[in-house]
């Protein structure tokens, strides 16, 4: 199979930017993207006469405005350029957009900026479909470097497929390189690395290199086993399958080949549960045994008649490139049968800083390196073998049953001895840098529209209208005017809202405006609030909504006079009238019962039952519990908390703890009856950490010695957590349990719970029987705790099962969370657990909180997705909501928008602060509107889609089976695909696999979402684990869903010692072949934390960092790090630490050495490679997808 991946870039659209000369690239009169690089067909159709373009003399300007026409001398196309121009179907015209922008001025994020140049024909004809130059004395198979002046880059990356063997060379006699400005196709050549004239560009046509093959199939323990004394859970082998055949491939019967995947490293064992033994001697390549009598080793020779050559094992060392392919009948079929992508790198210098205004932000810019280092197609490494063309086989067989054995997996088609490089595929990693490179500083929210930098980059908003994208993403910042094109498109329409989002150093806090007893102004029909979408008509005494379009009057207290401009004169003292986020104090309207409520307080509910005695986790919380309660947070514009705090202790009874301030010693009451739970205390319950700070630190001295010789193992929970709703009903306040659990619930009381562990399940369309509640009495828990503005935190500290999917609901309902310690030991675990409960309650939070998501008309919310209770169809009721929590919304048409307004959004987050004040939050946002899909694909987010998609997914698993999610995801993203293919892509062949810029990471993300425990989580982790990581996604903001699911690799080795403060190393593709067995690798996500230990890692830096000579004799037992006196050592542990504080959770730090057991986890969390339960390579789902996309077409 053989496709070229072409990233599409658009024309960037700038507003309010005077003309000036254009930018010297030609671009696509039909999209607007500008195309880069060539394609050769195999065979030529008959009368083939040349690529499409107008006559070399036509000089087409239809497409340009007239102000943006330069004078200057227009350059000639190559001459191969003159063939008659091929009619374009009515899915190719499409308008063009460009705008230039004179040098200097400022202008939109990613357009590239190039010396003053000659005009450039914006109608230039595009090179594609056989516009390779094959120059004198060249001939296909050979590599030609394109090198650029300094400071010019092309806008994307193109990833061109070499021309089949016998392909038609293409006109001879063409010049060796077009003028200067002009875009060619540069053809590979052997061994030669030639550049054309400065400012050329071409497409570099690049052989790929090895084979991907099954990975060694494994035994993976349960992530939440890491560093149990247990073993590791067996978990079935994947059965390795051949990818779906393509359509309407001939030729000779099929060569099947099977490929060797190489090991984690050299001499790693496949198996890592067997022993050490090496299967494989370091370095050593794979060489193809030849059976007697079977087919030759060689690819590219065709079997003997009536010879299978299924069998034959790959051979990576032994190619005979001179060995023609199968013939074919169809040129189509030969082009599809093998990939083969080869890709471009362009040298450069410094990328100038980005401005705002491009609506394309991801264009990756050129990579400085060295050309002499650019061999075969990746940087700094040889060919092995001669360059030639890739040899072709011919029909493939096709593959019985469908890509979904237990888990999706789309299996490679037998391949030949080259194969695709995943070097050449789009990379996650190449995107963030670009992204870091040219849109990190100052980031206006000025312009409608305006698609954000990534979550990953740098960046300070500078509020100017619109919220910033810390608080509000969207998934479109072009929305179509029609429902009709939404559903062709298949994008999702969603909101991904932070609303309580941290700011960042030099970013302010979003102000708070008091109007006194008037309260905040709102329009009369819809009830948004004062924005600056209002406009103010009649002098000032009204103003008409953009949201209804309705007019409103003026309260008199807020009236003020229009200038000339009609703006009102006081519109820069007032933040309502120019900033996107605000804050507005409410009135007593907006309290319960029209009463402002007192400063909300925490209550800890600890289980004191045998097992936490045991695990010392109520020694450890006791010991520490005054250094916890010191980091209550401490409301915006106070100097310090008013929060309140009180106790609880439980096991089969519940216990109160009377802590005032003027008691000798803390008074406990018992509850023994657990049916009718109700508060033995009113006066001194809840207290101030200062005045009672001496009766706390006696408490917390008497529970451990009080429960010491307890034997208790049956434990409440419902019971527990319900003494903590009534204890702050009677207080009258809104606040927060934290409830510390080990066991199942199995006493006799009100939510008693059963043992249903049936991992099994898991994978299998029963699966949801077992991740929804056992019964409603936590449902209707959670309900109640909302009324009373009281959210719930779990600490579970389990050693087996405890139910997380019916006991975690009261955590889902009140926009809680639920932290997870298996097989918990102070020791251990401790300093995790005391991290995470400080995190908890000192980070920006609030409480007894309403959200509603108001949009103009034409569109409206429909679908939520997070943690939060909604009794009617628009408010989310949420107890408590904090700086980490996310709620994703899908928005959909009801109407047909028009494309002069634009759509405007104003989430309003009704608040009691911590210091007790009765608050508003106000978040606006305007999007552009569009009619054409091509506007659409260039102002997408891709973080913000994928975020969207996974809370989807995790609400449809369930109430329904998980194949059906899975496919109806995988169709979703091949609609999405092929439909940008089929209507804004230039005419190209069917070989290719076009993407969007902004989306040529969705493939990969889609894997990567369809691969994660929380959407394909199987009888390898146990029900409570795939509880846990499903409710984490359910809350995930978009920085933590990029990690979650693409985990960030770093390699630590190369930190040098005498580095005092080293920033964190760029991060690696999330693959084992970016890993060498010299080096040493920390992975992350957010969740998981594991290093990585090759065997043959340097002797020194192991000796710095670990106190032992080599890597054997790491102790990787121990979840820290020793705490050595020398430079290397500080600055690992600080970076380790640094990692940390980037996420919420503290992530407990597990060792594993190569060849180890515990290897097999740390190959699960490598998205790009095979898994081992048989889920997809990034490799291989590209191809499926590729293959899904031609489907949809034809």
């Amino acid at each position: 199979m053989n496709f070229q991946y072409v990233p599409q870039q658009f024309g960037a659209q700038t507003q309010g930017f005077p003309p000036g000369p254009p930018d010297s690239l030609p671009m696509n009169s039909n999209t607007g993207q500008q195309q880069i690089g060539g394609f050769m067909p195999p065979q030529m159709p008959a009368g083939y006469k040349g690529p499409v373009g107008p006559p070399p003399t036509q000089n087409n300007l239809n497409a340009i405005p007239p102000a943006h026409i330069q004078q200057g001398p227009t350059p000639q196309a190559p001459s191969q350029l003159g063939a008659p121009p091929r009619p374009l179907g009515p899915a190719q015209t499409m308008p063009q957009h460009t705008f230039n922008s004179p040098p200097g001025h400022m202008r939109p994020t990613g357009q590239i900026l190039h010396p003053p140049g000659p005009t450039i024909n914006q109608t230039s004809p595009q090179m594609h479909n056989g516009a390779s130059q094959v120059q004198s004395g060249q001939f296909p198979g050979q590599i030609s470097q394109m090198a650029l002046p300094q400071g010019q880059m092309p806008p994307t990356s193109s990833v061109s497929v070499n021309a089949m063997p016998g392909a038609a060379p293409g006109p001879m006699g063409v010049p060796s390189s077009p003028p200067q400005g002009q875009m060619g196709a540069a053809q590979s050549h052997m061994g030669m690395l030639s550049g054309p004239p400065q400012g050329q560009m071409g497409a570099a046509t690049v052989a790929a290199q090895g084979q991907m093959g099954p990975s060694p199939q494994r035994q993976m323990p349960t992530p939440g086993q890491m560093g149990s004394t247990q073993g590791p859970v067996g978990v079935p082998p994947g059965q390795m399958g051949q990818m779906p055949p393509l359509q309407g491939q001939l030729g000779p019967p099929p060569t099947s080949m099977q490929a060797k995947s190489p090991p984690l490293m050299p001499g790693n064992n496949p198996n890592p549960l067997a022993g050490s033994q090496m299967q494989n001697p370091p370095n050593m390549p794979q060489y193809a045994q030849h059976k007697p009598g079977g087919p030759s080793p060689y690819h590219g020779m065709p079997p003997p008649p009536g010879q299978s050559t299924s069998n034959q094992p790959y051979n990576r060392n032994q190619i005979a490139p001179g060995h023609p392919p199968p013939s074919s009948t169809n040129h189509l079929a030969n082009q599809l049968n093998d990939m083969h992508v080869g890709g471009r790198q362009y040298p450069g210098g410094p990328m100038k800083p980005a401005l705002n205004g491009d609506n394309s932000p991801h264009m990756p810019p050129p990579l400085t390196q060295n050309p002499g280092q650019y061999l075969n197609g990746s940087q700094g490494r040889a060919p092995q073998v001669p360059m030639g063309y890739p040899q072709m086989p011919g029909q493939q067989a096709p593959v019985p049953g469908g890509p979904y054995p237990p888990q999706p997996t789309y299996q490679q088609q037998p391949q030949q001895a080259r194969r695709l490089d995943p070097d050449q595929m789009p990379s996650p990693i190449q995107v963030t840098l670009d992204d870091q490179r040219t849109r990190s500083g100052l980031f206006c929210t000025n312009q409608k529209g305006l698609v954000p930098p990534l979550v990953s980059t740098n960046f300070i908003t500078q509020d100017q209208g619109n919220a910033g994208p810390r608080y509000i993403r969207s998934t479109m910042y072009n929305v179509p005017t029609t429902s009709d094109i939404m559903k062709q498109t298949a994008v999702p329409f969603g909101l991904v809202i932070s609303p309580l989002a941290r700011t960042f150093e030099q970013e302010y806090a979003p102000p708070i405006v008091d109007f006194g007893e008037l309260g905040p102004v709102r329009c009369i029909r819809c009830k948004a609030y004062m924005s600056p979408f209002m406009q103010f008509i009649d002098s000032g005494r009204r103003f008409q909504c953009l949201f209804c379009k309705a007019t409103t009057e003026v309260p008199a207290e807020y009236f003020q006079h229009l200038d000339h401009t009609g703006q009102r004169v006081d519109r820069y003292e007032r933040p309502e009238l120019i900033l996107g986020t605000y804050e507005f104090v409410a009135t007593k309207d907006y309290c319960r019962n029209n009463i402002f409520p007192k400063p909300p307080a925490i209550i800890f509910v600890i289980d004191v039952s045998y097992n936490n005695i045991k695990s010392g986790l109520v020694h450890l919380l006791c010991a520490e519990m005054k250094e916890i309660i010191k980091h209550l947070p401490i409301d915006q514009g106070r100097e310090k908390s008013n929060m309140k705090v009180g106790f609880i202790t439980f096991n089969n009874t519940v216990h109160f703890y009377n802590i005032k301030g003027n008691l000798a010693q803390p008074q406990m009451m018992v509850v023994g009856d657990t049916q009718e739970m109700f508060m033995p205390l009113l006066d001194g319950f809840l207290c101030d950490i200062e005045e009672s700070a001496g009766v706390i630190d006696s408490l917390m001295v008497q529970i451990p010695t009080m429960f010491a010789e307890t034997r208790e193992t049956e434990t409440v929970l419902l019971p527990a957590i319900q003494a903590g709703l009534e204890a702050l009903k009677a207080s009258e306040c809104a606040g927060k349990l934290l409830v510390f659990h080990s066991t199942l619930p199995t006493s006799e009381a009100p939510g008693r719970l059963k043992n249903r562990d049936e991992r099994k399940l898991l994978g299998t369309d029963k699966e949801r029987t077992v991740l929804t509640p056992q019964i409603q009495a936590y449902n209707q828990l959670g309900q109640d705790c909302v009324g009373a503005g009281c959210s719930v935190d779990l600490f579970i500290c389990n050693n087996s099962y405890v139910d997380v999917a019916t006991i975690g609901q009261v955590c889902r309902l009140t926009g809680g969370e639920i932290f997870k310690y298996t097989y918990f030991q102070a020791d251990v675990d401790g300093m995790r657990l005391v991290n995470d409960v400080i995190t908890d309650i000192s980070r920006p939070v609030v409480f007894d909180s309403i959200m509603r998501v108001r949009t103009s008309t034409g569109v409206r919310p429909t679908e939520f997705f997070g943690h939060f209770y909604m009794s009617n169809t628009t408010d989310m009721e949420i107890a408590a909501m904090d700086c980490d929590k996310a709620v994703a919304i899908e928005i959909k048409h009801d109407d047909k928008l028009t494309e002069e307004e634009g759509v405007y959004i104003q989430v309003a987050l009704l608040f009691t602060s911590c210091s007790g004040q009765r608050r508003l939050r106000i978040l606006n946002l305007s999007l552009k509107t569009c009619s054409q899909m091509a506007d659409l694909y260039r102002s997408c987010e891709l973080d913000t889609i994928v975020n969207f998609f996974s809370k989807q997914c995790v609400y449809r698993l369930l109430e329904n089976n998980p194949k059906a999610v899975k496919d109806a995801l995988v169709n979703r993203c091949a609609q999405i695909l092929a439909c940008y293919r089929k209507n804004c892509a230039s005419p190209s062949s069917a070989g290719q696999l076009i993407l969007p810029e902004c989306m040529k990471l969705l493939p990969l993300y889609v894997n990567c979402l369809m691969k994660s425990d929380a959407i394909s989580g199987g009888s390898d982790m146990t029900l409570d684990d795939r509880s846990f990581v499903m409710q984490c996604v359910n809350i995930m903001d978009i920085p933590t869903s990029v990690v979650y699911f693409y985990p960030r690799l770093i390699p630590l080795h190369e930190i040098q010692s005498d580095t005092e403060s080293p920033e964190i190393p760029s991060a690696i593709r999330c693959t084992v072949e970016k890993m060498t067995d010299s080096g040493v690798y920390l992975l992350e996500n957010g969740i998981h934390m594991l290093l990585w230990i090759g065997l043959n890692a340097n002797q020194d830096w192991i000796q710095s960092v670990f106190g032992v000579p080599n890597a054997a004799q790491v102790d990787v037992e121990r979840f820290t790090l020793p705490e050595l006196d020398n430079n290397l050592s500080v600055t690992v542990r600080n970076l380790i630490d640094q990692v940390r504080t980037q996420r919420h959770r503290f992530m407990r730090l597990t060792l594993v050495r190569q060849r180890d057991k515990l290897e097999a986890v740390f190959r699960h969390f490598l998205m790009e490679d095979r898994g081992q339960d048989g889920s997809s390579s990034y490799v291989d789902f590209l191809c499926h997808m590729h293959k899904e996309i031609r489907q949809l077409l034809s």
